[in-house]
């Protein structure tokens, strides 16, 4: 297995392509900290049907109700899964 092992990414600060999937790792570490249970997958046969594949979901903690978004894209996924976390009073930081 090769690869950073540090807890956190290293994220190019130069880099002016960088999105949301360049802070989703930093995303769950934070949520983690904050006691939210939180996932990010991607389903296969989703991929094959051409059908929204990326999952996000998020509960316990300070969440008073789960949160699940949905997207075709890790972009859409995510941008969808902040909106629902702001709105139920989790201030993420990204």
């Amino acid at each position: 297995m090769t690869g950073n092992r540090g807890r956190r990414p290293k994220i190019d600060q130069d880099d002016q392509d960088g999105g949301i999937e360049d802070v989703t790792l930093l995303i769950l570490e934070w949520l983690g900290e904050q006691g939210v249970n939180a996932l990010i997958r991607v389903d296969a046969e989703r991929v094959a049907d051409n059908a929204p594949a990326w999952t996000f979901a998020a509960g316990g903690g300070p969440l008073e109700h789960g949160v699940r978004a949905d997207g075709r894209t890790v972009q859409q996924c995510m941008s969808s899964a902040l909106s629902q976390l702001r709105e139920a009073g989790l201030p993420v930081p990204f």
